[in-house]
């Protein structure tokens, strides 16, 4: 029963954020609108943990770890899914998305010698082949320019540094690192690292104070961050990266709903079949 809990948050919660993050693009720089992101959602979890008296205490190796998950899956993976929305749909992102259950079953081979179940990952394929039905007519009506494709590249970049990230929050509870205090850290890590950016680049500080652009700040800082990332989390430590991956082929669903919605797409009968 728990683990279709983490499940379903993981689904409702990030097929939603694909729109949210829509609502943070325009006067704020993506670098800046991450680090806010990510620095909301590490002080909720430092403060949970402050108000819980959660154990806070890691050594510099574990350290280091946390810090290359922050900066994997909690940092410059967002930034380039931000600038990726900027020249393709939030639907679109989403599916590209989906293609880290195989790339967290050839890095979990890789990196933790997990081996590759053929069952996961044949059902990792006809997920991702299900979802390409699901979204072929409009891949076929988009014309695939400059700006388009460097959409695409830039989320499949980003969905490698995730599979990456996913990795290694593996690795950390394989270690015996307890996931919310690893978060808090790893956000706060990942904020760091976009703010350190921002400034080396001479961007801006600045935020907008608009309703749309705060709400869905919070939105995605307590539910798109704290809550599922901790279900997803949950998850990779419970069944491993491959299978926990599996929600990344449902929640572009929610997503697609979603586009539709706000963003005009529009079904047709070969997307449906």
């Amino acid at each position: 029963m728990a683990n279709l809990f983490f499940y379903t948050m993981t689904i409702l919660i990030w097929g939603s954020t694909w729109l949210a993050i829509k609502f943070q693009l325009g006067n704020v720089e993506p670098a800046l609108s991450v680090a806010y992101r990510f620095a909301l959602a590490s002080l909720i979890l430092f403060s949970w943990c402050l108000l819980r008296r959660l154990p806070m205490r890691f050594s510099v190796q574990d350290h280091l770890f946390v810090a290359l998950q922050g900066f994997c899956l909690f940092g410059v993976n967002y930034l380039l899914f931000y600038l990726a929305e900027l020249y393709i749909t939030s639907g679109l992102a989403a599916v590209v998305f989906s293609t880290i259950v195989v790339m967290n079953l050839v890095n979990g081979r890789l990196f933790l010698g997990t081996a590759i179940e053929k069952r996961v990952l044949l059902g990792g394929f006809l997920g991702m082949f299900g979802l390409l039905l699901l979204f072929w007519p409009e891949m076929v009506a988009t014309s695939f320019s400059g700006p388009v494709m460097l959409g695409l590249l830039l989320s499949l970049a980003a969905t490698y540094l995730a599979s990456l990230g996913n990795i290694l929050s593996a690795r950390n509870q394989i270690s015996s690192l307890p996931i919310v205090q690893t978060n808090a850290y790893g956000m706060a890590y990942g904020s760091f690292c976009m703010l350190l950016l921002v400034l080396l680049q001479g961007m801006p500080m600045i935020i907008d104070t608009s309703i749309t652009y705060l709400s869905s700040l919070f939105y995605l800082a307590l539910f798109g961050s704290v809550i599922a990332f901790g279900c997803y989390l949950s998850l990779v430590g419970r069944i491993g990266p491959g299978r926990a991956a599996y929600a990344t082929l449902l929640f572009p669903v929610v997503a697609l709903i979603l586009s539709t919605i706000w963003e005009s797409y529009n079904w047709t009968v070969p997307g449906l079949c």
